[in-house]
């Protein structure tokens, strides 16, 4: 018998998982790590780790349905800092490369937005 997943659950389940699997990457792949501080932003170190943690974080706690509202704040706020950082810039080479490039950082950024909308604080 199939039964289904109400959708603002598997959009949670998504969501999490997105940025759990992120902010664990931000912190065990040099390569990541490499490009993040290749940014130019200021003490990048600090930022890598801040931004993991927050990711992480905020991933479990969409997970676990505590405090969804405020844990979507912080990443909403890293969603729309990457794509002004890394996709904003390539906008010069048209727009349909930006659309393509940003893509999932926009479906993301969607996502977060209707999880802190449907959820109370």
């Amino acid at each position: 018998m199939y039964t289904s997943v109400p959708a603002m659950k598997l959009i949670r389940y998504i969501v999490a998982y997105v940025f759990i699997t992120s902010g664990v990457m931000k912190l065990v792949n040099e390569e990541l790590a490499n490009y993040f501080m290749s940014l130019g932003l200021p003490y990048p170190i600090l930022l890598l780790n801040l931004v993991a943690f927050c990711e992480v974080v905020g991933g479990v706690l969409i997970l676990a349905q505590k405090w969804v509202k405020y844990a979507t704040i912080p990443l909403i706020v890293i969603m729309v800092v990457a794509i002004l950082l890394t996709k904003v810039p390539i906008l010069h080479t048209g727009f349909l490369v930006f659309a393509f490039e940003a893509r999932l950082d926009i479906v993301m950024l969607v996502l977060l937005i209707i999880l802190n909308a449907k959820f109370p604080k």
